[in-house]
């Protein structure tokens, strides 16, 4: 990525933050995410994987009767508990990543910070991850497949000027308790277990790690 493209996504995610705030960001309409970020937002059974950092690229997959049935059985396995679904819902992001790697191109996503892999298809930065746990969320939530949580708007952490470079996630708030998780898919390679934490911790280890 150079120094241009750099300076305009930072230039983005400040913008992000000045706009929501990170905590009360999570509480907000998950929809009114994509907007910002330049993706589309699921419609029916069809998601727009983001992909080439920052939505650069937008390949419609459609899911069939199967996939759907795929995903309600993931999350069904964690409707004992919302402990259980948050692990439910780990699964089935793993499930999306490998189901579409093949019409993105995503085989080979490497995790984490790897900013020479800007705008290359396939190759997904925070946003990406983001946007696309947030339509698989949302799908689900439409269909009924998710029992103790509702879907939020991703958040972000980190502006530079504390010292953090800026990164996001996706979130999901608990229904009975009112604690946002965040499902942060972006720290690892396509289809490898994402972090889910408390959203207060997520933000707590950004300040750890400088991210």
């Amino acid at each position: 990525m150079g120094t241009e493209q750099l300076g305009l996504r930072l230039f983005a995610l400040i913008g992000l933050l000045a706009l929501c705030g990170c905590a009360g960001q999570s509480t907000s309409d998950a929809r009114g995410w994509y907007g910002n970020q330049d993706g589309v937002a699921p419609q029916n059974a069809k998601v727009y994987i983001c992909h080439g950092f920052g939505c650069t690229y937008k390949t419609p997959i459609n899911y069939s009767r199967k996939d759907l049935n795929r995903i309600r059985s993931i999350l069904a396995s964690g409707r004992s508990s919302p402990a259980a679904e948050r692990k439910a819902i780990g699964k089935a992001v793993q499930w999306q990543e490998r189901r579409v790697a093949a019409q993105v191109g995503s085989q080979n996503d490497v995790g984490g910070f790897d900013a020479e892999n800007s705008r290359k298809p396939g190759q997904m930065d925070c946003i990406d991850e983001s946007t696309n746990t947030t339509s698989l969320l949302l799908i689900a939530e439409k269909n009924g497949f998710l029992k103790h949580h509702k879907v939020s708007s991703p958040v972000a952490r980190g502006f530079l000027l504390d010292g953090r470079y800026p990164h996001a996630t996706a979130t999901v708030t608990e229904k009975k308790t009112g604690t946002a998780y965040a499902i942060d898919s972006w720290v690892r390679a396509n289809g490898a277990k994402p972090d889910i934490m408390p959203l207060a911790k997520w933000m707590e280890e950004g300040s750890r790690l400088g991210s």
